[in-house]
């Protein structure tokens, strides 16, 4: 399947944050994913807020914007792969993240989360020779069922499945409204 042309910076899907303290938030993906914002991209509204700033990281291109007073309260969840696993953790945990879910091996890659100041959660991967890069009928993927438990499969999926549970049920607005 081919990808539809977008723009050169950009990728197929990119994903857009509304959030409070989004300049914060901008500030969170350009210190701990070494990302690159795009400063001729920075739009202020009317109303004073930002509208639209944007960082590329990698291949994609994030778009963040001020949440407006009314708006909800729209937690982000997303993966970033990065080189080095541990040193992100280090810049996330500096910058104020909490740790989610410790690096755990997951099927030949490795990854962690973590929730940054404005709840939003982060999977950061480094990807290695996945399970998921060889045919379906060469590796069978084990899964819970209502017979079979996370921890009957494996230790570390009951404690990534435990982890985002207890992470999703906690998400709150950090200023409450």
């Amino acid at each position: 399947m081919s990808a539809p042309p977008a723009p050169e910076g950009y990728a197929t899907v990119n994903p857009f944050i509304i959030t409070r303290d989004a300049d914060d938030v901008t500030r969170f993906v350009i210190e701990v994913f070494d990302g690159e914002e795009r400063v001729e991209a920075r739009t202020i509204d009317e109303d004073g807020l930002l509208l639209q700033s944007e960082v590329r990281v990698g291949t994609t291109t994030i778009m963040l914007a001020e949440r407006k007073p009314g708006w909800p309260f729209t937690p982000s969840l997303l993966q970033v792969y990065v080189d080095d696993l541990e040193l992100v953790l280090e810049r996330a945990l500096a910058r104020g993240a909490r740790l989610v879910t410790k690096p755990t091996d997951f099927f030949g890659a490795q990854f962690a989360r973590v929730q940054d100041a404005s709840a939003k959660l982060w999977w950061i991967w480094r990807h290695g020779d996945a399970a998921w890069d060889v045919h379906d009928d060469e590796k069978e993927w084990p899964a819970a069922g209502n017979d079979v438990g996370w921890a009957e499969v494996s230790p570390d999926l009951e404690y990534i499945h435990d982890t985002l549970l207890e992470a999703m049920s906690s998400l709150r607005d950090p200023k409450g409204s």
